[in-house]
């Protein structure tokens, strides 16, 4: 067993990665799929939430608590504190204001090393997610290309944050690079396209910044629908470029790591509770 001092240096070795985004009170989605994740692949979690939220929004009747103010004051307190972050992922962030305070602090952390990872929350299947202020959310998810060194919008997200129209029947290989290279023109670094149709199969693009590598990874289609996917592909995928892998091969674990969650599920009565993680974490 570990003394007291092999544990303090063991916690002092972790990389620590703060996941600012919603808090979800019934079921894993949002910060409550990404913390046991990212804690089971060794890393330390902190939590900042945007918002306190019932239920997933996809139940049609929900509470949610705004934190703008929260935040407003934690920023200074950390700051004074000397709080740092080896990285920090950001998630559904519910007004502009919440943004430009979320993006100064992530620019502040960036500039003594932090690696800033940035999911869009916005919508799918082409269209907004319920309850979303369509144009405020689109200003605010741009301004937080700005401070992002990895971006990763869904399709749907991708041609919203662009203006370039959605297509159901997807887009070429062409096609998904021009999205790609447009969302990197608005301030990303590398940016990585999910749930994509391209030239008739299901894929993954993706652009590395520092490499120039730009890549397709296709994969197969379950007919199955679940809440909070997208965190879990932002958990393994960020844990993953945290260890030192490739934005490539870390793409793929976590498009492997979302399809054997799903298939694992596949007889859950409740999709919008989101998957059961901590039970199924040796499949990373």
């Amino acid at each position: 067993m570990l003394g007291t001092s092999a544990w303090a240096i063991l916690f002092k070795n972790m990389k620590n990665i703060l996941i600012i985004s919603d808090s979800v009170g019934m079921g894993n989605i949002a910060s409550s799929a990404m913390m046991p994740i990212l804690a089971y692949m060794g890393f330390s979690t902190s939590s900042l939430p945007t918002c306190l939220v019932s239920n997933n929004f996809g139940y049609g009747k929900y509470a949610i608590l705004d934190t703008t103010g929260y935040l407003r004051e934690a920023f200074p307190i950390w700051e004074k504190l000397g709080f740092g972050f080896d990285a920090i992922a950001t998630g559904f962030i519910p007004s502009e204001e919440q943004a430009e305070l979320i993006s100064q602090f992530c620019a502040a952390q960036a500039a003594k090393g932090a690696s800033i990872f940035v999911d869009p929350v916005m919508g799918d299947c082409g269209e907004f997610y319920d309850g979303l202020d369509t144009d405020m959310v689109v200003r605010s998810m741009r301004k937080m290309l700005s401070v992002a060194d990895l971006c990763y919008p869904n399709y749907t997200e991708a041609c919203l944050l662009t203006g370039i129209p959605y297509k159901e029947e997807g887009v070429s290989e062409k096609g998904i690079f021009e999205i790609v290279d447009a969302i990197r023109e608005m301030g990303a670094k590398s940016v990585v396209i999910t749930s994509a149709k391209v030239d008739g199969r299901n894929a993954v693009a993706g652009h590395k910044a520092a490499t120039g590598e730009k890549f397709l990874l296709y994969y197969e289609e379950l007919p199955l629908f679940f809440s909070g996917t997208g965190d879990v592909f932002s958990a393994v995928l960020i844990g993953y470029l945290m260890k030192g892998e490739s934005l490539k091969h870390s793409t793929r674990k976590a498009m492997d790591g979302v399809y054997n969650f799903m298939l694992l599920n596949k007889d859950a009565k409740d999709p919008y509770k989101g998957l059961p993680v901590e039970k199924y974490l040796n499949v990373l």
